[in-house]
């Protein structure tokens, strides 16, 4: 598979895996730019899920095992034709993805990233993202307003426009968008299936919908996903991860 698709896949899995908090209300300060979406507290977490992948190319089905330590590191295993054998190290410094399959790796850092997507990319906006958390932290130039049936947070990110859809009854993200405002590509995120882990609402499956311009044609990826299980852990979690010295860097 091209690094871009893994790296999308990526991205989307860590958007997928949000849980918080059980909810307790709304609350907004006196100048309304905040909202108290609700956080998760945890130590571990685990998963599994199966993913479907599609664009214009490619029609994957994929299996992923997720493992969490907050404010450390993200391991994320792949087995599916084509990345059978992937796996994922995202930690404070780097994002780095080993395919035994093929026998070459990639290193991703986070301003490059950053520059390519045009959007502050670091450990903390993908935990968040993982979490259910704000991707950005509300800010004094933020806006919310009450839309319909949800709370929209608005703010921006470089040239990124963000919208946060928050249920008021429950406090949760249950949709993102994202806009570019320079390639006008565009991202969302729905979050669905809500159920119960302890004290702590999970949504067990995910759409994520990516609209962006490549060879003059506007394209489309759409990634689902849907947990079998996750869990959150108490214990001390492994993450496997090693690069083989014959392995090419790519």
């Amino acid at each position: 598979m091209n690094k871009i698709y893994i790296l999308l896949a990526i991205f989307s899995f860590a958007l997928l895996s949000s849980c918080s908090k059980k909810t307790t209300g709304i609350s907004l300060t006196s100048d309304h730019s905040k909202l108290d979406v609700r956080e998760v507290s945890f130590d571990y977490f685990s998963g599994k899920a199966k993913i479907n992948y599609k664009d214009h190319e490619l029609d994957i089905k994929a299996k992923a095992n997720v493992r969490m330590k907050k404010d450390s590191v993200i391991w994320i295993s792949f087995s599916a034709v084509g990345i059978q054998g992937a796996r994922c190290m995202i930690n404070k410094d780097s994002i780095i993805i080993v395919n035994m399959f093929k026998k070459e790796y990639y290193v991703f850092h986070y301003d490059s990233l950053s520059e390519q997507f045009n959007f502050d990319v670091n450990f903390g906006s993908i935990q968040s993202a993982a979490l259910g958390n704000l991707i950005r932290p509300n800010g004094k130039n933020d806006n919310v307003e009450k839309r319909d049936d949800f709370f929209i947070l608005e703010q921006n990110s470089g040239s990124v426009h963000i919208n946060n859809y928050v249920n008021p009854k429950t406090m949760k993200l249950e949709r993102v968008e994202m806009l570019e405002d320079k390639s006008n590509n565009s991202g969302t995120i729905s979050y669905y299936d809500f159920q119960m882990i302890e004290d702590q609402a999970f949504p067990f499956s995910a759409i994520i919908s990516l609209f962006y311009k490549a060879n003059n044609k506007t394209l489309n990826t759409q990634i689902e996903f849907k947990y079998n299980k996750a869990q959150l852990e108490e214990k001390e979690l492994r993450f496997p991860f090693n690069i083989p010295k014959k392995y090419e860097r790519k």
